[in-house]
């Protein structure tokens, strides 16, 4: 990855700060927390007034190019989670389902916690099958999921 090509800002949020990357095309990655310096461009200001209208609960879906890099199984399941509507949620072995691979539901999870775009790819919105909220990779983990999600219920 050619650093010098990438691009970032940090925002607010209800969870902390934020930092979303990208690339002259895409958002690469958003992360729980801040950045010591800023090097915006148009893609990362598209995101920041997306997220932003997201947490003022004016926006439930986001329109945003993504540029996502993982392995094959990664890359379904991450986009299996576009698929999950705000205010809903989702098992693991649901997204496994999905997938195909019925029987990879702990799979499913590790690569739900590996999503490099929080929020936008909404992990959030996968629980354990009897409904609990069994981790969060992000931020302050289960208690940022819980906000999220709640932030989403009241939408």
């Amino acid at each position: 990855m050619d650093w010098s090509m990438m691009f970032f800002q940090t925002i607010d949020s209800p969870t902390g700060p934020l930092t979303i990357t990208a690339s002259e095309k895409a958002i690469t990655e958003i992360r729980f927390e801040a950045d010591s310096g800023s090097n915006p461009n148009v893609i990362t200001q598209m995101a920041a007034v997306q997220l932003s209208e997201y947490f003022q609960g004016n926006r439930v879906t986001f329109e945003l190019p993504l540029e996502v890099s993982g392995t094959k199984f990664q890359e379904s399941v991450w986009g299996e989670l576009l698929k999950i509507p705000s205010g809903e949620t989702v098992s693991y072995a649901y997204v496994a389902q999905k997938i195909g691979k019925p029987k990879a539901a702990r799979a499913v999870g590790g690569a739900v916690g590996a999503n490099p775009i929080p929020i936008v790819i909404p992990c959030h919105r996968v629980m354990a099958s009897n409904g609990a909220i069994t981790g969060y990779s992000g931020g302050n983990g289960i208690q940022t999921k819980q906000k999220l999600l709640d932030h989403e219920a009241r939408g």
